[in-house]
């Protein structure tokens, strides 16, 4: 939901419709950074949340959808910043929820500082990392929080660039 908040909101500063293709990237790059502990899992390690879930990982995904541009000859678009804002949602997101799992946190300061971040005031539930039942209930909860918590503000965002694409269409007739 992340990632498709990021979209609508470029879309609509950008006045803008990059299309179905470009709330997939979005989306895609607002889930990326929990790749990490499904590869420390595979490895048999615990560290979740660590330089993926950073403003430095953010900026590199901007910098590598920067450079695809460049090397495609496309000229410059709003595609690094929708990429980078869409990872660093994430981030975001997962600054305000609440984590149990040690170390408590993210390294959202990396590469600047290797030191773990949490808020102070979460407004998020933790994520449980085992398959168990009640693991699994209390994740359903956690999800559907956060889709009660960023569905009013998507919706918001949609209106927005929905009545932009309206008014600009208007303007060239």
């Amino acid at each position: 939901m992340a990632g498709a908040l990021v979209h609508e909101w470029v879309v609509a500063r950008a006045g803008v419709r990059p299309g179905p293709a470009a709330l997939l990237l979005c989306t895609a790059c607002a889930v990326a950074p929990d790749l990490d502990l499904v590869l420390n899992v595979a490895l048999g390690g615990s560290h979740h949340r660590g330089p993926s879930h950073s403003i430095g990982a953010a900026l590199i995904v901007a910098l590598a959808a920067f450079a695809w541009q460049r090397l495609r000859r496309q000229p410059a678009g709003s595609w690094p910043a929708l990429l980078g804002l869409s990872w660093f949602s994430h981030v975001v997101l997962d600054l305000l929820g609440r984590d149990t799992n040690p170390p408590l946190g993210l390294q959202a300061l990396w590469p600047f500082s290797a030191g773990w971040y949490a808020s102070p005031w979460p407004l998020f539930l933790d994520i449980g990392r085992t398959l168990d039942l009640q693991t699994i209930g209390h994740n359903a909860l956690a999800a559907a929080w956060e889709c009660v918590m960023l569905a009013p503000i998507l919706l918001i965002a949609v209106r927005r660039a929905r009545t932009r694409e309206a008014h600009n269409s208007g303007a060239r007739l």
